[in-house]
């Protein structure tokens, strides 16, 4: 059985002895279910980095761009954690930011299986690199950007959903009902 070395050392900290997490994901687009792991997991580690995919293999709605500027204005206020974009494996941007965790939130079982295979394949590749899952506060444990997507094309109000930036972009960017997703 492999022995595993849990003793901090001087290399994971950085110069301020932060230690730091990452939230990696589309955010496609940021909703409070996020912003919940996000504060949660700010709780627990000094730094969080929410990590932005700039070029994942998703029809987005939002452009990179977009998503970076969402993420941003939805986290300002909240201590310790900044936002970057992020472009290539999550465990190479990770082991650059000095990140020994990836905070992943889970709300189903479905999520679980895809998770836990995603979390062993970044082990396989990067073993230094943690993964750790959160799972949401029971009242965002349902939402996904996907549904929340489609149910705002439906007309639904979603601003217990969303922060009240992203909603009104959303709104915005579905317009009169014909969403045009961004390529890749």
């Amino acid at each position: 059985m492999k022995q595993y070395n849990l003793k901090k050392s001087k290399e994971d900290k950085s110069s301020n002895g932060a230690r730091i997490a990452i939230c990696p994901g589309t955010f496609d687009p940021i909703t409070n279910g996020h912003i919940d792991i996000i504060k949660r997991s700010s709780c627990i580690w000094e730094k969080v980095i929410v990590s932005v995919a700039k070029s994942p293999s998703k029809n987005l709605l939002f452009s990179y761009e977009e998503r970076l500027a969402m993420a941003k204005e939805a986290l300002k206020d909240i201590k310790g954690v900044s936002v970057e974009g992020f472009d290539g494996l999550i465990v190479d941007f990770a082991r650059e930011k000095k990140a020994k965790v990836m905070v992943r939130g889970v709300r189903m079982i479905s999520d679980f299986e895809y998770e836990f295979q995603m979390a062993l394949t970044n082990r396989s590749i990067s073993p230094e690199v943690e993964t750790v899952f959160l799972m949401p506060h029971p009242q965002y444990s349902y939402i996904s950007s996907r549904l929340i997507k489609e149910a705002s094309f439906l007309g639904a109000n979603l601003g217990k959903f969303l922060p009240l930036v992203v909603a009104r972009k959303l709104r915005k960017k579905i317009g009169n009902g014909r969403i045009h997703f961004v390529n890749k």
